[in-house]
């Protein structure tokens, strides 16, 4: 199984949000575990700008676990022509689209409505895998 992991769960498990970390956390192991998780390019950025230090340690133990999900112009496009209402979120969706994934794993459900990956949480996705 090849899961995309959203910035959301990226966040919970580097900034230790309760009570989300726990399975956010699992989520990691389990990718580290299988080696088929991929984030998106800018979920990199988005995090170096919301963590200390820019979040260098916790990117680079992260890029130990996950391959980055290969996108170009033409990913881009397709975001924008998705039909999803939080942009940011579109661009998730087309680089799970670009890695194959089978579920973009976020805790923001109601924003992946109208992905072309289906979301599951966390939670969710640790009962399917197991």
């Amino acid at each position: 199984m090849r899961i995309l992991l959203d910035t959301d769960v990226l966040l919970d498990v580097a900034l230790a949000r309760e009570p989300h970390l726990a399975a956010s956390a699992e989520v990691l192991r389990w990718a580290e575990a299988q080696g088929t998780a991929a984030v998106a390019w800018h979920s990199l950025p988005n995090c170096a700008y919301l963590l200390k230090n820019g979040g260098r340690p916790f990117l680079e133990r992260l890029l130990r676990i996950v391959e980055v999900a290969p996108v170009a112009t033409s990913e881009a496009r397709r975001a924008l022509l998705l039909p999803m209402t939080d942009l940011e979120d579109a661009f998730q969706a087309a680089s799970a689209l670009a890695w194959d994934a089978d579920f973009i794993i976020t805790r923001n459900l109601r924003h992946y409505a109208n992905s072309p990956v289906p979301a599951l949480t966390p939670a969710a996705f640790l009962q399917r895998s197991a």
